[in-house]
């Protein structure tokens, strides 16, 4: 089979993928900054239709995820604004209800990543804060940023760490995940485009993921890619996390915040995701589902490329 256009391959092979609600949640996302409401909408009334009485959406079978269903928040709101569907809107405000009151949280606020743990996970730095933000809630977006920052950055190693049990104060997975990492990355990102700029947090953010951005560049491999654990060199190289950090690069360089000395890594990162596209779409070699234990392929990993090419897109094309 030939893949004679590699993004409407990435594009078709992501839509036959089984996905849970954070993987429909990315892939929404993907579609929406690719500009494709058409499939948006289609995504957003399937993740409406699975949505359970507390608000969460895209839930299927038995789920104690209480961040992930909100990363499919902000495209779930534009199909409602778009179609003026009114399904859509109850399934928006109902998911907006659980993110700022009824889901599980510690006594500062913080959500947790499940109903029935007390635990943090970095991955929530891109399943809540950007929905958050996008709703125009602010402040809520930022306190959340900064509650996951202060339980899950290693201030030795400058990275962020994986997991954090809340209420017995010790790591579950102290390891620098790259993936988790990259939620960080592209969820503040997202967070940094949506801020008013006259907010005075919006520079904060900047200067708090700008050194991190750093870090992270000086653990890439010559082929531009990370090992899965980034600091530990015996696990394996993986692509999601180049993907995930050249959509924050190519952002944060259209956005004015990072500057243009970055276009080389960009470039790089990119080139090294493009590579690993096989004839059926299929992005190889990212941190594979269902397990992320070893390279495989996953959904997640096709959103990504997704927000990676528009992102380079945007910036591209800008005045």
């Amino acid at each position: 089979m030939d893949c004679a256009n590699k993004l409407e391959c990435v594009k078709r092979a992501l839509l036959a993928m089984q996905r849970h609600s954070w993987e429909q949640g990315v892939a929404m996302q993907g579609f929406l900054e690719q500009g494709d409401m058409d499939i948006v909408i289609a995504m957003a009334k399937e993740a409406a239709y699975r949505r359970l009485p507390d608000g969460r959406v895209a839930v299927l079978g038995a789920s104690s995820a209480a961040t992930d269903p909100c990363s499919a928040g902000e495209a779930i709101g534009e199909a409602a604004k778009v179609t003026e569907d009114g399904q859509l809107q109850r399934a928006y405000e109902k998911l907006l209800e659980w993110a700022l009151w009824k889901a599980p949280r510690n006594d500062c606020g913080i959500v947790y990543h499940f109903t029935n743990r007390t635990e943090f996970w970095i991955d929530s730095m891109y399943m809540l804060p950007p929905f958050l933000a996008a709703a125009g809630y602010y402040k809520e977006a930022l306190q959340q940023i900064y509650g996951y920052y202060e339980a899950l950055f290693h201030p030795e190693k400058k990275l962020f760490s994986h997991m954090w049990d809340d209420e017995k104060k010790e790591y579950v997975r102290e390891a620098a995940w790259g993936v988790g990492n990259g939620w960080a990355l592209a969820g503040i990102t997202r967070v940094i485009e949506a801020l008013p700029a006259e907010l005075a947090e919006k520079q904060k953010l900047i200067d708090l993921l700008t050194p991190i951005i750093r870090n992270i560049l000086s653990y890439m491999t010559e082929n531009g890619l990370f090992h899965d654990v980034i600091d530990d060199e015996n696990t394996f190289l993986e692509v999601n996390l180049s993907q995930m950090l050249a959509y924050t690069l190519f952002r944060g360089m259209k956005g004015g915040w990072l500057a243009e000395d970055y276009l080389s890594y960009a470039t790089t990162l990119r080139k090294a995701a493009m590579e690993k596209v096989d004839a059926y779409g299929l992005v190889q070699d990212v941190c594979g589902a269902p397990h992320f234990d070893k390279p495989g392929v996953a959904p997640e990993g096709q959103a990504f490329y997704l927000l990676m090419e528009a992102a380079a897109k945007d910036y591209y094309n800008k005045a």
